[in-house]
């Protein structure tokens, strides 16, 4: 099953499962039959996650494209690609390196919607701000050059909707038109199948092979909490722990060998004093 088909599966059951489950309480019905379903198991699809090398092959190959800056976004922040394509300049702050995530795009049978993003418990506007990489500034700036550049060619013809991430006349760019280009340019520079998704995937699996505080990495990826983000990346966390534990072991030896040194020499010397 789809996971689209899927998604609605799960969530039709479940509303006929609470409406039941209360006329059970009202003494309505005599028992709940959404308890005797067994909703469709999903598919599992391993995660895809590139390693620094391969995302900087992917980033390169896409130089001198529209596609760049989002895959640049991406690769940098884990932005979700309706963030990505809802992302304002007014959102961000190239100066301090602050940017916050408002908006996300959503393409619907009735048209492209703009719509709150995941965001953490009790936020309302946005999920937490972030820092951006040096890196990915540096590319933004030179975007919004040749962004405005554009604006100067087209005149009134641009639709300026403050957009980062966007058409060549600035209005919106649809998720189903933006993955097709990137699907395009994957197969023409021959590099294997690569979801738009598994780079966000890819960024906070980097980010834990570097040390990074799962806690920071949950917050910049908007997942409620620390351990949904812990159940997704888990799997790398084997090799973390055999390195982690090389840490306090060398750490913990370092500081005995220190304190061992001069306490016993005291205990030797001090012994010999009374003794004699």
């Amino acid at each position: 099953m789809a996971g689209s088909a899927l998604r609605r599966s799960f969530t039709i059951t479940g509303c006929w499962s609470e409406a039941l489950k209360q006329a059970v309480r009202w003494q309505l019905v005599a028992r709940n039959v959404c308890d005797a379903v067994e909703p469709p198991r999903p598919e599992f699809r391993e995660k895809v996650a590139l390693e620094e090398a391969r995302t900087a092959w992917l980033l390169d190959a896409a130089l001198g494209t529209r596609l760049h800056i989002p895959i640049l976004l991406a690769i940098t922040t884990g932005l979700r690609r309706g963030e990505i394509l809802a992302f304002r300049w007014q959102d961000t702050n190239l100066q301090s390196r602050w940017v916050t995530v408002r908006r996300s795009l959503q393409e619907t049978k009735a048209g492209l919607t703009i719509k709150e993003p995941k965001s953490l418990p009790g936020r309302r506007r946005g999920r937490k701000p972030f820092t951006l990489p040096a890196i990915a500034i540096e590319m933004l700036e030179c975007h919004r050059q040749e962004q405005e550049k554009r604006k100067v060619v087209l005149g009134p013809e641009y639709e300026d909707n403050d957009l980062i991430c966007c058409r060549d006349d600035g209005s919106f760019w649809p998720p189903s038109a933006f993955t097709s280009p990137y699907r395009d340019l994957l197969r023409r520079r021959k590099i294997p199948n690569v979801r738009f998704h598994d780079l966000r995937h890819s960024h906070a699996s980097q980010l834990l092979r570097a040390g990074v505080s799962p806690k920071v990495i949950s917050e910049r990826l908007g997942h409620s909490k620390v351990g949904f983000t812990l159940d997704i990346y888990g799997h790398i966390l084997p090799g973390m722990e055999e390195e982690a534990a090389q840490k306090v072991d060398t750490g913990l030896r370092a500081a005995l060998e220190k304190q061992r040194r001069p306490i016993g020499i005291s205990k030797r010397t001090s012994f010999r004093t009374r003794t004699s």
